[in-house]
């Protein structure tokens, strides 16, 4: 007599075999799609370095960008003496192939921070991190550096672009976060991102001095300059934003390199 239909045997045997050939076939999908993903995520984050840069157009094309991109110069900076070093240096072959959040977590390339250290909540900082210029004749005219840094739920990744004075934000945006949609994730309103260009990011002292007023800024005071809204209803991700950005321009992050920009010393790329 034969088995039946529905024998647990049967039924245990056809739901392996289902699940085997649906394991083979996204495996195999995962493999073919993973060439495409790299280059779209490589897209998306040269889109986002010319975004804060200004460069591009409302909607750009794919070759628009690549042209666009094609530009500006990376270089890798010791953020320790802010000097440019080679991809060697932090063990890598080519400027292309460095990844700065892999780095931060490599003990050899990157140091663990106190709690006093940390105000960004980023908890390692790596030895090296890329930077992006943009020259003018012989002189740079945009430098684009990559910030990060804990607001409510989640690191914010993004890129600040200063003038070559190595102070005055020409654009700031965040391509990856987690926040409140309407609340912390304001950060990718136009309207918010619209306050950044222009205002300086250094005091008289040379400190850092960016500041996000609740309330709204007030024209009126000595901290306009350096100031853009809060977000509304986002007190901490505010918090996180100032903090993210007093960090990357202070001495643990690129002030060093920012410095030399200033004095003229950072050109020769």
């Amino acid at each position: 007599m034969s088995k039946s239909n529905d024998s647990i045997q049967k039924i245990i045997t056809v739901a392996l075999a289902l699940c085997i050939v649906c394991s083979v076939i996204v495996s195999a999908a995962a493999v073919l799609l993973k060439p495409v993903q790299v280059q779209n995520r490589t897209l998306n984050l040269k889109e986002n370095i010319l975004r804060a840069a200004g460069m591009l157009s409302t909607s750009p094309t794919k070759q628009e960008i690549e042209e666009k991109f094609a530009t500006i110069t990376p270089k890798l900076v010791d953020l320790d003496t802010g000097m440019y070093v080679e991809p060697s240096a932090a063990g890598y072959s080519s400027i292309e192939a460095f990844d700065q959040q892999r780095v931060s977590q490599n003990p050899d390339y990157s140091k663990s921070l106190s709690s006093g250290e940390d105000i960004a909540g980023i908890k390692r900082r790596e030895k090296y991190a890329k930077v992006y210029i943009v020259k003018d004749g012989a002189d740079i005219s945009r430098v684009i550096i990559p910030v990060r840094g804990y607001g409510l739920w989640s690191t914010l990744y993004g890129f600040l672009a200063l003038k070559g004075d190595g102070d005055t934000v020409v654009g700031l945006g965040f391509y990856q976060h987690g926040e409140t949609p309407g609340l912390g994730g304001e950060v990718d309103n136009p309207n918010w991102k619209g306050q950044w260009p222009g205002k300086e990011v250094y005091d008289e002292q040379g400190d850092p001095a960016v500041k996000l007023a609740k309330g709204g800024v007030n024209p009126s005071s000595p901290d306009a300059k350096y100031s853009v809204d809060a977000l509304a209803g986002a007190t901490l991700t505010s918090r996180g934003v100032e903090n993210l950005m007093k960090y990357w321009l202070g001495e643990e992050g690129f002030k060093n390199y920012l410095d030399r920009v200033r004095s003229g010393e950072a050109g020769n790329v």
